[in-house]
């Protein structure tokens, strides 16, 4: 059943890429751009074209899928590793060196006399 919630929920996320990708981009989603004015925003006339209407649906099934999915697998994980938050990391020691490391000679000879 997950998989094909997964294949369905596949399909839907395409055709509403699709769907939104073809609609036009010049802001007449919500009946802004129309010539109709302000009376027509979000009225009945100005949004009830076929685009729109299947962007809802679309939208509108993928929230739906997206959750029941969400529900399916609340409890599905397990084994452990999974779960970053459960426990806290493990830290490891440092690497203690075996030997110190040599001390060069910093101090400078003096500096010969001139004759």
């Amino acid at each position: 059943m997950t998989t094909a919630l997964l294949i369905l929920h596949f399909c839907v996320t395409i055709a509403l890429i699709g769907v939104v990708l073809i609609q036009r981009s010049e802001g007449g989603g919500l009946g802004i751009g129309s010539s109709q004015g302000m009376g027509a925003f979000m009225s009945g006339r100005g949004t009830a074209n076929l685009l729109t209407r299947t962007t809802a649906v679309l939208a509108g099934l993928f929230m739906l899928l997206s959750l029941l999915l969400a529900m399916l697998y609340k409890g599905g994980v397990t084994g452990a590793g999974h779960d970053i938050l459960a426990q806290p990391p493990v830290e490891t020691a440092p690497v203690a060196a075996s030997a110190p490391p040599a001390v060069q000679n910093t101090q400078v000879p003096p500096a010969a006399p001139k004759p």
